[in-house]
């Protein structure tokens, strides 16, 4: 998995990461069924090409690379991973 999206997207959810990823593997997007029952979005860690287009976006700074990746949110990996079945 490249990056994470962590704790601080709860609550906020803005898609501007959706927008800026080249690949289109965060999810779930607005108009998909899971948005309003999801309290993050996920990076999908197969699809993801670890460009880092969605960090800066991020209004939150809820993007890391994994190396990065807080211990304290270490728990959101799996999180991310869960979310797509991998």
């Amino acid at each position: 998995m490249a990056y994470v999206i962590a704790e601080p997207c709860i609550g906020t959810k803005d898609t501007a990461c959706v927008d800026a990823c080249p690949v289109d593997c965060i999810h779930p997007k607005k108009d998909e069924p899971e948005y309003e029952k999801e309290e993050l979005l996920y990076i999908d860690p197969v699809e993801c090409i670890d460009c880092g287009a969605c960090v800066p976006v991020c209004p939150v700074s809820a993007i890391f690379a994994l190396d990065d990746l807080p211990e304290k949110w270490a728990s959101f990996t799996a999180l991310n991973a869960a979310y797509y079945g991998k």
